[in-house]
């Protein structure tokens, strides 16, 4: 029996030589062998690939940029120039985000328009301390990440704000799934609080690393206070009693967390035209758990000494 002769490798050099020229015939299977190798690749092969497939069609000038990320060199910025004031396609504005210099950055901020383009480009140009931040076009978290990122000054007073608004946007965006920190995630008699939607974490955890330890504390103190609002509320209470699903228990209790946690809230940081039990009431599957309104003396606005009888 005669045995199949194995294929050897075809050098890379042929593979790119056959790549290139384009009446080969060899196209298909050049491109197909030259990405499966590239990483294993040396440097200069790596280079002379992605240039020839920066001069190719779409489909490979795409994949050129996703190498281009972790294999920049500064003799691509003509082309790269080139091709994303053609067309901002794929992830080409990655790439000059990344690699290009601040100035050409500064220059043609408006021309950066998908939806985080300006954090990213913000995290380099926030290095320079003259240069103004632009908080209008960041969220919370992202301005608080730039800040942290480029070592910026962040007063009490400022972090205070900013994390109570971040607090009435969680409870009043729209959205049938809560988005929760993985923390959140333990058992049917577990409460959540404010400070594991996943927004008020991360806002936490900035200000934990810009050494904000008093804004945090006072707030971790304010979060039990809503957790206790909650231990003690009726749809709570009515929730534990009723078999549900985990994805269903998880939107529950987010549900009755966001209601307490906005009526926590000073006045300072609700909207008028916005009401809680209109909105924030679970899904139509538990109906029989409807958020009840509130009686005002369960408002937790000034938290009481923690009882060593709560589950927290």
């Amino acid at each position: 029996m005669k045995s199949k002769e194995r294929k050897r490798n075809t050098p890379i050099a042929t593979l790119i030589k056959n790549y290139i020229n384009k009446k080969s015939g060899k196209v298909p299977e050049s491109r197909k062998e030259i990405q499966r190798r590239f990483d294993c690749l040396d440097w200069k092969d790596q280079k002379k690939i992605m240039q020839a497939f920066l001069e190719s069609g779409k489909a490979d000038r795409l994949w050129a940029y996703t190498k281009l990320l972790d294999n920049w060199d500064k003799s691509f910025e003509p082309r790269i120039k080139e091709l994303w004031e053609q067309s901002h396609e794929g992830i080409i504005s990655w790439v000059v985000i990344h690699y290009f210099p601040t100035k050409f950055l500064s220059q043609n901020i408006d021309k950066f328009t998908d939806d985080r383009d300006y954090y990213f480009i913000c995290l380099r140009l926030a290095e320079d301390k003259t240069y103004i931040i632009d908080k209008s076009k960041l969220s919370i978290t992202d301005y608080l990440s730039v800040l942290y990122h480029t070592d910026r000054p962040l007063s009490a007073e400022e972090a205070r704000d900013l994390l109570y608004k971040t607090v009435h946007d969680v409870c009043t965006e729209d959205g049938d799934y809560p988005q929760l920190s993985r923390y959140a995630y333990a058992g049917k008699d577990f409460i959540i609080g404010p400070i594991l939607f996943q927004d008020v974490n991360l806002a936490v955890y900035y200000l934990r690393k810009m050494d904000l330890t008093d804004v945090v504390h006072q707030f971790e103190i304010w979060n039990e206070g809503v957790q206790r609002a909650v231990f003690n509320s009726p749809e709570f209470k009515k929730i534990l009693n009723t078999d549900m699903i985990e994805y269903e228990l998880e939107e529950a209790k987010a549900k009755v967390a966001k209601k307490y946690a906005y009526l926590a809230l000073d006045d300072k940081y609700k909207t008028e035209v916005f009401c809680i039990d209109n909105v924030q009431t679970p899904h139509e599957c538990f109906e029989e758990n409807a958020i009840l309104p509130l009686e005002s003396s369960e408002l937790p606005f000034e938290p009481e000494e923690k009882d060593s009888n709560l589950p927290f």
